[in-house]
C-alpha cells in the first residue's frame, strides 16, 4: 500500500513541475494568457503591451461574392472584383 502511495505521489510531483517550467517558460516570453479576460496583471508591475494588429476592411467580388481583402480589390465601374478575369465579365444579380 505505501509503494502505491510512493509511485501516486512521486507522479503528482512530476506534473506540479512540469505546469511550474511551463508557466515560467511562458512569463519569460511576456505571454499573458488571461489579457484581455480581466486576469491580474504581473507582479513586476505593469501589463506587457500587446501586439496590436491592423484589422484590413473585407470587400466582396461583385461577380461570384467572394470575401477578400479590400487593398487586393481590381475596381471598375464603381465595383470590386476578386480578379482581372472578374472584372471583365458582368457583375452577377445575386440577392443578399
Amino acid at each position: 500500500m505505501t509503494r502505491l502511495l510512493f509511485w501516486i505521489a512521486l507522479i503528482i510531483l512530476v506534473v506540479m513541475a512540469i505546469r511550474s517550467k511551463l508557466r515560467a517558460a511562458v512569463a519569460a516570453r511576456g505571454f499573458d494568457p488571461h489579457a484581455g479576460q480581466g486576469g491580474a496583471a504581473p507582479a513586476g508591475g505593469t501589463r506587457p503591451q500587446a501586439r496590436v494588429e491592423e484589422v484590413e476592411r473585407m470587400t466582396s467580388c461583385a461577380h461570384c461574392g467572394l470575401y477578400f481583402p479590400a487593398s487586393e480589390a481590381v475596381h471598375q465601374g464603381g465595383q470590386d472584383y476578386c480578379c482581372e478575369a472578374h472584372a471583365r465579365q458582368p457583375a452577377a444579380s445575386r440577392i443578399e
